[in-house]
């Protein structure tokens, strides 16, 4: 279903924009670079200072290495454009505690726990939630085996994650019909 197209006449003020690239090493490690941008389309006051428009008000980065099992190996960040510059990058290296936490497992929760509130820094903990299904779509099919499950005889892993893979659905039954399950029959109510 396409989106409800807008009836007004429109004016923009903001923009997030978040980038998400990943790479092959020759070692066999992954570097995950992860970028957040905020601009205003309009000039803005900003900590006794005036913004331009299209300016950032805010630019940082993310850089992990992660194993072919996505454990992070290493993790640093950096803040080219902020708000407040004599205070924004006062976290140091606190995303270095991104190191041994795996993307498949607990790391949203996880880095909440680790870098939420005056942690570490707001837009810099929110890059990091959408770094596992990023990081998942750069190695599926190459790395992480979308086809046939695990050595234990597990499912793939994104089976029964959304609507369109749900192990009931025909999606499921027409391109992965190994693992697809019926649906559980309707209680008769008679």
């Amino acid at each position: 279903m396409p989106a409800a197209q807008p009836s007004v006449t429109r004016r923009p003020l903001h923009r997030r924009a978040f980038d998400v690239r990943v790479f092959a090493r020759d070692d066999g490690l992954f570097d995950v670079e992860a970028g957040l941008t905020d601009t205003k389309a309009h000039d803005v006051p900003l900590a006794g200072a005036t913004r331009k428009a299209g300016d950032p008000i805010h630019q940082m980065h993310l850089r992990l290495t992660v194993d072919a099992t996505l454990t992070v190996t290493a993790a640093s960040s950096e803040t080219l454009w902020m708000p407040y510059v004599q205070a924004c990058g006062e976290h140091g290296d606190a995303y270095a505690q991104l190191v041994g936490l795996n993307l498949l497992r607990g790391f949203r929760q996880a880095v909440t726990e680790r870098l939420g509130g005056t942690r570490g820094c707001t837009h810099l903990t929110e890059l990091c939630q959408v770094l596992p299904t990023a990081v998942i779509q750069a190695m599926a099919g190459s790395v992480i085996d979308t086809r046939e499950g695990d050595a234990a005889g597990n499912p793939p892993f994104q089976l029964d994650r959304c609507h369109a893979l749900r192990r009931d659905g025909a999606t499921v039954a027409k391109f992965y019909p190994r693992w697809h399950q019926s649906s559980a029959p309707a209680a008769n109510d008679s």
